[in-house]
């Protein structure tokens, strides 16, 4: 028995359930990022003082992985359009160089996130500390997230192609999106921290 509208979009959104599902889920995840950006507006409109993150972070570190991030999501979009396209070598490349890209990403936040423990003049308890790490640490697990899920459809997952395609096409779109919103999470993540 077949699952409906696995390809076929449904009568009721205009939309196949993958693409249903995954916008449902990113619904989600805007309230999560959401209520934690109101709680820093929150935080630091009552604060006394606030450090400007410039003093605190390191901005050129920064700026380097916002621009690993915009290319992972360009070779995103690319990975897809190969699909589109019947090129499913030119997929498995751009698919690759994401998940490259991606643990870039997470190495170079790591060096930082060492950088910054290691750190003895940083203050062990601030409020704007708490809130970086708590916001960067949990953008971190969802590039986490993506790169498992990435790596699947690069690999074993990729075994699909040659059975459903237009299913692991539609699969490969939601990855997608899910990867440009954490993108998009660290387009507001960068300067609300490192630069204001």
């Amino acid at each position: 028995m077949d699952i409906p509208y696995t390809v076929a979009e449904r009568p009721d959104t205009g939309l196949n359930n993958v693409k249903l599902g995954i916008w449902l889920f990113l619904a989600s995840e805007v309230m999560l990022f959401g209520g934690l950006f109101s709680s820093y507006i929150l935080l630091r409109v009552g604060a006394t003082e606030w450090p400007v993150g410039s003093t605190l972070l390191n901005v050129p570190i920064g700026t380097f992985n916002t621009a690993v991030l915009i290319i992972s999501s360009i070779t995103m979009v690319m990975a897809h359009a190969s699909l589109k396209l019947d090129e499913f070598g030119k997929y498995k490349t751009y698919m690759g160089l994401t998940i490259l890209l991606a643990l870039t990403f997470l190495a170079v936040k790591g060096y930082e996130y060492w950088e910054k423990v290691s750190n003895d003049h940083l203050p062990a308890e601030s409020t704007y500390l708490a809130i970086y790490w708590t916001l960067t640490g949990l953008h971190g697990l969802h590039i986490i997230g993506g790169i498992i899920v990435n790596s699947y459809f690069w690999g074993p997952g990729s075994a699909m192609w040659r059975t459903k395609r237009e299913q692991f096409i539609n699969r490969v779109e939601a990855a997608g999106l899910y990867w440009h919103f954490v993108d998009l999470v660290w387009i507001f993540l960068f300067p609300v921290l490192y630069l204001l």
